[in-house]
Parts: C-alpha cells; structure tokens; sequence
C-alpha cells in the first residue's frame, strides 16, 4: 500500500492507469496537472513516478529539515493549488513551535505560519521538469496535497545552482 493510500481514499485503479500512461507519455509534465485531470491526489502522482526520482522523509523530520533548508541561502519557495502557483524567492527563516504553528519570520520575504502537524508526508523529488533537471522538497498534507515545496534554484543561465544541488544530494543521504 502506498503512503497516498494511507493518507487519503485509494485513488481507483483505472484512474491509477490513466495516471501512469500520462506520465510515460509526458514524464516531465506538472504532477498537479496530471492529478487534477485524472482525479487523484497529487501524492498519487507523485508515487506512481518512478522510485529513483522521489525519496520519502518522514514528516516527524519536518524541524530538523526545515533548519537545514534554512542553511541553504535564497531558495524558490512554492505554493501550488488549482488556482494560484505562488513562487517566492529567499531564504527559509530559521522558526518555532507556538500556537499550534511553525512560525517563521526574519529578513526575507519568506515568512508566516506553518501548521506543521498537518505535515504527513515529506518527498525529496528529482525530476525532470519541461526538460530540465529539478530538484525540491515537498511538504504534503493528509489529503494527499502540497503544502508547499521548496525548489533548488537556478543560475541567469537556467541551470542549478551547484551548491544547492550538492546540499540537495547531502539530503538523500542525512535524511534517509
């Protein structure tokens, strides 16, 4: 059984086909796109990629890897819903625990409040998107959905910045 099962009602198994005929025909296509379109939740998509292009973090991991994330300089923060894809770049502010929430604010244009027990899933992706490599690491809720995901960013030339990557790669192995 796979995570998204577990969070959300399995998404039928014909849609789970369609889900998989679309990403062999557009393997770097929008996983939220593909989601809407085939009804399923975006973790569905996400776990019907192949293996090698996703590494689960259990979510009980979100401080800790949120304070690395913060470590990393300006990064692409997103957030993606059926009607807006919100991109902001900065850094991740340092945060804490109060109230319910992970509050984070600081000098970046970064911040607010996370409810982060809502936090149940959390995936390093490493997948071609429009053609070219991109790596994040998404925050899913228990209906299946992101929260947020915060994406490696690129240099004038359209390419990752090594440094993030290398932080990116460090990850996988500290985070397994």
């Amino acid at each position: 059984m796979s995570l998204a099962e577990t969070l959300a009602p399995a998404a039928p198994a014909e849609a789970m086909e369609k889900v998989r005929a679309a990403l062999a025909a557009k393997p770097d296509g929008v996983i939220e796109a593909v989601a809407r379109e085939h009804g399923v939740s975006t973790l569905a998509v996400l776990e019907a990629t192949p293996e090698e292009q996703r590494r689960l973090i259990a979510a009980e991991r979100f401080e800790a890897l949120w304070q690395e994330l913060a470590t990393w300089g300006t990064v692409l923060f997103i957030v993606h819903t059926p009607d807006i894809v919100l991109e902001c770049e900065g850094s991740l502010p340092v945060g804490s625990f109060g109230h319910g929430y992970y509050n984070i604010h600081g000098d970046s244009p970064i911040g607010g409040h996370i409810k982060a027990g809502s936090c149940k899933a959390i995936y390093l992706v490493d997948r071609a998107f429009h053609g070219r490599r991109s790596c994040s690491v998404q925050f899913f809720n228990g209906a299946g959905e992101a929260m947020f995901k915060v994406f490696v960013r690129r240099d004038a030339a359209r390419e990752l910045l090594p440094d993030q990557v290398a932080r990116f790669e460090a990850l996988k192995r500290d985070f397994a």
